[in-house]
């Protein structure tokens, strides 16, 4: 068939098979000509299809030749319709590991359910032994608790108050107010269950249990803290909340891995598009504005050039680095001063008329369609595709 993207609001609900391929060998690429690092050996990544987690996945296996299983939620193809991003990406990866001789397996299906957790103990325990890293990356917007059943959604409100500020529509490029209403009712503390850290703590707890963790094993979940600019709707927001949860939990993960000698980290990483920002309000133009300034200043990263940084300068350290609460930054260099006064400097300027010129909206759009397999460099998309993609590795 010939795959075009559709969009709905932040999303596409189409996914190029090709594109994705390309994605994933191009940050294979870019991991491969850094060479060999210090690093884990036998990983178990926790949202391992797209984004960070799909990043973390590709730097384990080919800058350290760790051993993978990837956990995932992702919707397979169907004669005439397209899966989704996460499943080609996992494909492409998964493909390119067996071609090296790395081993590469996966599991799809609900990562807050016991079920998940139970079948991928089994697996760990019959293929790989004990681990030495889980990385957490999970970004769901909703969650079935294991033990009651109760469904929980997620929200992004401001708390206290209503939240009014600049946003663009990236589509159009219309810059224009929104005004967001503040949390109300279960709002925050249902963000936290959903986004927190409860569920990264279970599987840590599950697969202490089984005795399925090396000694100095370490985990790591992935943070943002942002600017003060974004700060009402997200760090100060119920999306904040549930981050400081998920900050606050990677230390009692710490103290239950005592015996072990084992760690857990919080990685706060750089503003990107993902399929997450692109939900989050006034996030768009921030990224556009800063996305302008880093590229010029050549400081610029995208998933894959900040794992490959956490991985090389930070968390395989023998001392890690971290600031006074613990957590490990890669976002040092979006939140350097003068970055950030540029940032300021521009939000006030920027229109509809002029932000074409002054941001990078045009790489904030290439960016989105590139999540999806679109956009990309030297693929045909003219060209007849088979939409039918298998995982080699998956799990049934």
């Amino acid at each position: 068939m010939i795959i075009e993207p559709r969009t709905r609001g932040f999303i596409c609900t189409t996914a190029h098979p090709m594109g994705c391929a390309e994605n994933v060998k191009a940050q294979i690429g870019y991991i491969k000509s850094k060479g060999q690092n210090e690093g884990p050996k036998k990983v178990l990544v926790i949202g391992a299809s797209t984004g960070f987690g799909l990043a973390s996945r590709i730097t384990s296996a080919f800058g350290s030749n760790a051993s993978t299983i990837g956990v995932f939620f992702e919707k397979p193809p169907s004669e005439g319709r397209t899966a989704s991003t996460g499943w080609y990406n996992t494909a492409a990866f998964e493909t390119e590991a067996h071609k090296e001789g790395l081993y590469a397996k996966s599991i799809n299906g609900d990562a807050f359910s016991n079920e998940i957790k139970e079948k991928t103990l089994e697996l760990i325990k019959a293929d790989l032994g004990k681990i030495d890293m889980v990385v957490y990356s999970l970004a769901s917007p909703v969650r079935t608790h294991p033990e009651t059943g109760v469904r929980y959604k997620s929200t992004l409100k401001p708390i206290g108050s209503s939240y009014t500020n600049k946003t663009v529509d990236f589509h159009t490029g219309e810059v224009k107010d929104i005004t967001i209403a503040p949390a109300e009712g279960d709002d925050i503390s249902n963000t936290v269950t959903v986004m927190g850290g409860e569920d990264w703590q279970l599987w840590i707890n599950a697969l202490q249990k089984a005795d399925l963790l090396s000694e100095n094993f370490k985990t790591v979940a992935y943070s943002y803290i942002g600017p003060k600019l974004t700060e009402p709707v997200y760090r100060k927001g119920t999306i904040g909340m549930a981050k400081d949860h998920l900050e606050e939990t990677a230390f009692t993960i710490t103290d239950s891995l005592k015996s072990i000698n084992g760690k857990a980290y919080i990685s706060v990483n750089k503003a990107l598009v993902t399929q997450s920002s692109s939900a989050i309000p006034v996030i768009p133009l921030y990224i556009s504005l800063l996305y302008k300034i880093m590229k010029k200043e050549g400081i610029h990263e995208g998933c894959i050039e900040q794992i490959h940084r956490l991985y090389k300068e930070r968390l395989f350290l023998d001392v890690v680095p971290t600031d006074d609460k613990g957590r490990i930054r890669i976002d040092d260099w979006e939140m350097r001063a003068d970055v950030q006064e540029q940032v300021a400097k521009l939000w006030q300027e920027a229109t509809t008329e002029n932000l074409s010129a002054i941001g990078d909206l045009e790489g904030y759009r290439t960016d989105f369609f590139n999540l999806f397999g679109f956009h990309v460099e030297g693929v045909d998309y003219l060209k007849d595709t088979n939409e039918i993609v298998a995982i080699p590795g998956l799990k049934e």
